[in-house]
């Protein structure tokens, strides 16, 4: 195969982390977006917090199914059919729920497949495809870099679709603002699936920051599902991510009405302060990936700059939380920030650090599996105990405190990441056999 020209592969490299830019910016504005949306829902159908949580957690359950066969589906024929069958996915998820009629007995259980089901897949289509994208264009000390900022995407939603929802919930209520919703989706995927690029390898070339790394990990063989799940290296991973999850989602799907029930705020003042993640989020998430790079460059070690960067992740979550529960505005409004740098933070670098360990033409597959695990328990577990705390002790203020719990699991965890796995043992092992037979 012919290599294309530098000029060609800065562009497609380019072209491809604009379109993970907008599978996150959709992504996370269903997730965002529910925050607002579920007093509204609540007031309209009579429904219990417990029974509205219960569609995202079965948005997320679905999601992190999906998710798995996503990572396989990349792997065998690239980003494009997954942007797109996303867009349709996403776009039927709000729309359908919009014509939601609360005087039918039955629409509780309409509600958990248009929403849960159809958003599940669609955002599920999302999760995954990003992170391996840029992966598959910048690795070493530039990967960390360019996926933050894709991961603008993220806050980009959430300030930009709060702004939008706001004005619109308030004079026309929810189901308009799904309907407007569901286009924007739709319109954001397709661009996506129009422009991104299959990896690198496909054009000839060798990922940017491929000479940042060591020959082994170049010249790594293909490593198995089996093979990287036989590692407590992949299940440590995995178990950080999962309790992060579950306290960030706790906090992403309730912090408005803590602000609203345990501070006694308005929508308008509760959804402003949530509206700060969005707005430090544009600035700390390509700032956390170059600080990142910045380590992984620093350290000349891979999996060791990832596993710092997991200690600050927490840590960032810790101070967040423990700033909200003084229930002062502006303690509130620096806790924003704090969470915005977790955001930018812990994501990126779970997959990072899985991906210094276990990276190759595999890795779809494998992030795949650790995804249908981390978002198929954490997401919705932090969502349901946060209506559930709520549900029953009348507060969130308890819902907050367990997800403190959680972040300091996951800071635990990420202290005992190791920095080599059994894998790259046995593929030195297989190298030196084959060195000997040689000679």
């Amino acid at each position: 195969m012919t290599p294309i020209s530098p000029e060609k592969a800065k562009r497609y490299g380019l072209m491809v982390v604009i379109a993970a830019w907008m599978g996150l910016f959709c992504m996370f504005g269903y997730r965002s977006s529910f925050s607002i949306m579920q007093g509204l829902i609540i007031a309209d159908t009579g429904w219990t917090t417990i029974q509205t949580s219960l569609g995202y957690c079965f948005m997320m359950v679905i999601y992190a199914i999906t998710s798995f066969f996503c990572g396989s589906l990349i792997d065998k024929k690239g980003c494009k059919p997954v942007y797109a069958i996303g867009a349709l996915c996403c776009f039927l998820g709000f729309f359908l729920t919009s014509f939601l009629n609360s005087d039918n007995p039955n629409s509780f259980y309409i509600y958990l497949f248009t929403y849960g089901f159809f958003a599940g897949v669609g955002t599920g289509m999302l999760g995954v495809t990003p992170v391996i994208a840029c992966r598959s264009w910048f690795v070493g000390t530039k990967y960390a870099t360019m996926y933050g900022f894709a991961f603008m995407g993220a806050p980009m939603a959430q300030l930009l679709l709060t702004l939008v929802l706001k004005p619109v919930l308030q004079n026309m209520g929810w189901q308009v603002g799904m309907k407007v919703l569901a286009v924007i989706m739709a319109v954001a995927l397709i661009i996506a699936s129009l422009i991104t690029k299959k990896g690198a390898t496909s054009y000839g070339i060798q990922p940017f920051g491929t000479e940042t790394l060591k020959k082994s990990a170049v010249s790594r063989r293909p490593i198995t599902l089996r093979e990287a799940f036989s590692t407590y290296a992949i299940w440590c991973d995995i178990g950080c991510f999962l309790t992060a999850m579950a306290g960030e989602f706790l906090i992403w799907s309730q912090a408005v009405g803590y602000f609203q029930t345990d501070m006694n705020l308005s929508l308008n003042q509760a959804s402003n302060i949530y509206l700060i993640i969005g707005i430090c989020g544009i600035f700390t998430m390509p700032f956390a990936g170059k600080l990142s790079d910045i380590m992984v460059k620093k350290l000349g070690h891979e999996p060791k700059a990832r596993k710092v960067m997991l200690l600050l992740g927490p840590t960032y979550g810790i101070i967040a939380i423990l700033l909200c529960l003084t229930k002062s505005i502006p303690a509130c409004m620096i806790a924003m920030f704090f969470l915005a740098m977790y955001w930018g933070t812990q994501a990126a670098n779970c997959a990072g650090y899985a991906s210094s360990m276990f990276g190759g033409p595999t890795f779809g597959r494998i992030w795949g599996f650790a995804t249908l695990i981390v978002m198929g328990i954490g997401p919705a577990f932090g969502t349901f105990m946060g209506a559930w705390f709520k549900d029953n002790f009348g507060l969130y203020k308890p819902a907050f405190i367990f997800s403190l719990c959680a972040f300091a699991v996951a800071l635990i965890l990420a202290c005992t990441l190791p920095l080599r796995s059994r894998v790259d043992e046995k593929i030195e092992a297989e190298l030196a056999a084959a060195a000997n037979s040689k000679s």
